[in-house]
């Protein structure tokens, strides 16, 4: 191999590298909120791919109607979190601690949902435009790369950053922590632990709806999108191992690389490549890689 074929083949590596970064950015913050919702409160909610779709909707016509990225996303994540506040206040106050009714029932309202999104926006894809801000490329190294990959990429940094604080360093994440481990010796304090709950649940909602604004102008809003990213979401989160913030960002980066080189490399086998080392791994470790027993 001559120098300008191994310098034009480490630029398609580093450029195949990057999107699996940015795919695997985009996942965690999806993943995380379903890490909060699935892997803390030990709530099944299928019903999350389906919030990230209306999400991306929802942003797509507010960003529509305002012109503004930012208010399309912050539009998204409210929403969303008011819609898990209904989901949870709703419907699943009735099925705590039942893990196979909550499947049912949170199936059920993604069905709902996809119906309701098909009756409001139809069947058609749509994209989310980028904004002027985020056009174009940015000089990475050598390498030219689009200005809004790099923006996902670094609101899944932040992303991560803000959730481990907030679990780690302030009184809320202690008492989600504490609620987790012992929920009656909470309660025996004093501490109103379903609020809490409710305020986690709400927060992982949130995160959907900000997933729903990036995969929409990242890749595109269209009727099955739900399930692309409930499916790639759960693999995140069993990789990584229930309840691990850790984990879930180094799932989704696995995930992100393996689904990129994947569809380059061998796009026949492409979901093979994902879910046959998934199958391997937990064939050695079914906690996940920073799984524990509850």
């Amino acid at each position: 191999m001559n120098v300008n074929a191994w310098a034009g083949f480490k630029r398609v590596l580093a450029f195949q590298i990057m999107n699996g970064l940015t795919f695997a950015a985009l996942l965690f913050v999806v993943a995380s909120g379903f890490t909060l919702i699935f892997g803390l409160l030990r709530i099944v909610n299928l019903a999350h791919g389906a919030l990230y779709l209306f999400g991306g909707y929802v942003g797509f016509t507010v960003g529509a109607w305002s012109g503004s990225f930012v208010l399309a996303m912050l539009s998204a994540m409210i929403f969303v979190a008011l819609a898990g506040y209904a989901l949870d206040q709703g419907l699943l106050r009735f099925v705590r601690g039942v893990e196979l009714r909550q499947v049912m029932l949170t199936l059920g309202v993604a069905f709902v949902l996809n119906d309701l999104g098909l009756v409001i926006w139809g069947g058609d894809t749509f994209t989310i435009p980028t904004p002027e801000w985020l056009q174009g490329a940015v000089m990475i190294g050598k390498l030219f790369y689009p200005k809004f990959r790099v923006f996902v990429l670094v609101v899944g940094v932040l992303v991560f950053a803000a959730l481990w604080l907030l679990l780690n360093k302030t009184r809320l994440g202690a008492l989600i922590r504490a609620g987790v481990d012992d929920r009656e010796m909470v309660e025996a304090c004093g501490i109103d632990i379903r609020s809490v709950f409710l305020v986690t649940f709400m927060l992982g909602s949130a995160l959907a709806g900000l997933g729903g604004v990036l995969g929409g102008t990242f890749l595109a809003l269209y009727p099955s999108a739900d399930a692309e990213i409930l499916v790639f979401s759960l693999a995140v989160v069993i990789i990584g191992g229930r309840g691990s913030l850790a984990g879930a960002a180094i799932g989704a980066v696995l995930i992100g690389l393996l689904n990129t080189f994947g569809q380059v490399w061998f796009p026949q086998l492409a979901y093979f490549v994902i879910f046959g080392p998934m199958a391997l791994l937990l064939a050695f470790r079914p906690l996940g890689l920073f799984g524990k027993a509850a």
